[in-house]
């Protein structure tokens, strides 16, 4: 057995499955805008598509059933002067949807109840497309790139554009309450879980928090080097959000930030995905805790699952076939008796869209509530006027999803309040202290009550002797150190045991045995004075003993003094191996220094190259 250690996780073998050919969307005209945007949305009724057309900005609405080859003229939305860059819907209403373009205005739809992609037709049969908006929001100065609805209150929709603002936008009035103004070009904001904090993404390579109703930055740091625009996601109810990016070597990075203190950087560094040149989009699914990554231009799709600010790596969906555009529907529109997690929507060579499901594995036929939690439903947890007045909310009112399954009205709960990660893991890291601070207390405790007195707190030695792997290593010492002793004085095992006693009398070692343990001068002086503690209770009877080799025979004398210095020396040798290991030590240090130095010596050749190709890029 190799035995390699396997993470436990219920996600372990998550997979992605394409959908037939039959099931996809064909003979579409996918917009060529290079303006950096996720080209697709859905609410998981719709789907929404820049679409390339001329004359103005249009974009198509296509009913999730109507799969298929679409006709050659379809019916599409238009209204802008200029391309369409970015479409969102409304979370709380099915039939609007909010488009953005180059010509700076925000437009309002309404979808009619019987529109149809393939065939929406007038009195005279053609083809008809859909011109006037509910609205119309003007107040960007510059083309407008990217919209979003708030996730909790209703009719309150963020917008980011070249005039170097985010706007928040009173769908109601029709009037931006709210201006967040940048330095340079947003590329990508995203609202937190309950939508009081945003974090957004500048040109300027900078990441910043803001309170959203009171337009101040609550913290703010250097995010991804690279040229390319970054993106960001808000990681579900925590104060975390990841990054995608690049570095100045061109390397695509993912990065997990503490929200308050985005200054101190990624935590535990920049993972390094691959060197591949398109923009990596980050969708995260709260309710599994996964992260998906799909790049454009690239048709694999990684996922990951975020625990304690770490990305434990599942798998990836491989293909062939290269993205531009991507999208996830709301979690309610997963297929659950099919045990889907993620349903998506990818682009494949600018004229179709392929369906992508992610599915674990199961073959229980009944409700798996561990990994269907509840999750945001379509009702707004509050109003316009409540949310910019100042009230708060824990999140989105949030529907059960063994309701979807039953196929019943589902049951309206409110979120739950937000989770610090921090202190999660500080609580984590106090039990996992404790739980090793309980087997230490046990082996302190058994030797206090076989009544040896103070033996083992008070030194380094005493509490190397109380782990019973260190025992047996000295076991083994002593027993070789016992047995050649034994065959050079002749001294038996009865022997040793009777001079044991006079071994702790402190005026022994301290008169005869002060030029023999020079070698070990500093071990010795520690342990004497513990030993005059212990053996003061003991002195009368142990000098009894003193006296009867003494009288009895000099002949024997000779080995006992001898015996007393070499059982003396027995702790030496015990000592004298931690003496090695610790020349062991003192070696890997210095083995460690030289190679510390030399990944220094490397990092200034990195540094100079970089400095090089600067100069290069710059002429």
């Amino acid at each position: 057995m190799s035995g390699k250690f396997v993470r436990a996780s219920k996600y372990r073998h998550v997979f992605g499955q394409a959908s037939k050919k039959e099931l996809c969307y064909e003979n579409l005209k996918v917009t060529k805008n290079a303006w950096d945007s996720d080209i697709i949305q859905t609410n998981g009724k719709y789907i929404s598509l820049n679409w390339d057309s001329s004359g103005g900005g249009a974009f198509a609405i296509i009913p999730v059933g109507e799969v298929g080859k679409a006709p050659d003229t379809v019916s599409l939305f238009r209204g802008h002067k200029g391309p369409v860059l970015d479409t969102s819907f409304n979370p709380f209403n099915d039939q609007q949807i909010v488009s953005c373009s180059d010509d700076g205005k925000i437009l309002v739809w309404e979808i009619p109840q019987d529109y149809s992609f393939h065939k929406y037709i007038d009195e005279n049969e053609n083809i008809k497309d859909i011109t006037e908006p509910i609205k119309v929001l003007s107040g960007h100065t510059r083309k407008v790139g990217k919209v979003q609805f708030h996730p909790c209150a209703e009719n309150v929709l963020a917008s980011c554009s070249l005039d170097y603002s985010v706007k928040i936008w009173n769908l109601e009035t029709g009037k931006d309450e709210i201006t967040l103004q940048h330095k340079d070009l947003v590329t990508s904001f995203a609202f937190n879980y309950n939508g009081s904090l945003m974090v957004t993404a500048s040109r300027d390579k900078k990441l910043r928090i803001w309170d959203v109703r009171s337009g101040k930055i609550i913290s703010e740091g250097p995010g991804h080097t690279g040229a390319k625009p970054a993106r960001v996601a808000w990681l579900g109810n925590t104060d975390r959000v990841v990054t995608t990016g690049f570095s100045r070597l061109s390397d695509r990075q993912v990065g997990v930030w503490d929200v308050n203190d985005i200054n101190k950087g990624p935590i535990d560094g920049f993972l390094v995905i691959d060197q591949s040149s398109g923009v990596l989009i980050p969708i995260y699914d709260d309710a599994t805790s996964i992260l998906y990554l799909a790049g454009k231009g690239d048709g694999n799709i990684r996922y990951y699952e975020y625990e304690n600010d770490y990305l434990h790596d599942l798998s990836q969906y491989p293909s062939t076939d290269p993205q531009r555009g991507f999208c996830a529907s709301p979690k309610r529109a997963v297929n659950v008796k099919e045990n889907e997690i993620l349903k998506c929507y990818k682009t494949v060579n600018d004229h179709s869209i392929e369906p992508l499901s992610f599915i674990v594995p199961r073959r229980s036929e009944l409700f798996q509530n561990d990994i269907f939690p509840d999750c945001p439903s379509n009702k707004p947890a509050l109003t316009a006027d409540e949310w910019f007045g100042g009230k708060k909310c824990n999140g989105p009112l949030l529907m059960s999803m063994e309701s979807i399954y039953e196929g019943t009205e589902p049951e309206i709960t409110e979120s739950k309040p937000g989770i610090k990660v921090g202190e999660a893991k500080a609580a984590k890291e106090a039990e996992k202290a404790k739980e090793v601070e309980k087997p230490v207390e046990k082996v302190v405790e058994k030797p206090v009550e076989k009544d040896e007195p103070v033996q083992e707190p008070k030194s380094v030695d005493d509490s190397l002797k109380s782990s019973s792997e260190v025992n047996k290593l000295l076991d083994k010492v002593t027993v070789s150190s016992d047995v050649e002793e034994e065959v050079e004085s002749g001294v038996k095992d009865d022997e040793w045991e009777e001079v044991k006693k006079p071994v702790e009398a402190p005026v022994v070692i301290e008169k005869e045995e002060v030029p023999k343990v020079t070698k070990e001068a500093k071990v010795e002086p520690k342990v004497e004075p513990k030993v005059e503690a212990k053996s003061e209770p003991k002195v009368e009877p142990k000098v009894e003993p003193k006296e009867e080799p003494k009288i009895s025979k000099p002949v024997e004398s000779a080995p006992s003094e001898v015996t007393t210095e070499a059982k003396s020396e027995a702790k030496p040798t015990l000592k004298s191996t931690i003496d090695r290991l610790a020349s062991i030590v003192d070696k890997l240090e210095s083995q460690v220094s030289k190679l510390t130095a030399a990944g220094l010596e490397k990092d200034e050749k990195l540094s100079q190259l970089e400095k090089k190709l600067d100069e290069l890029l710059k002429k």
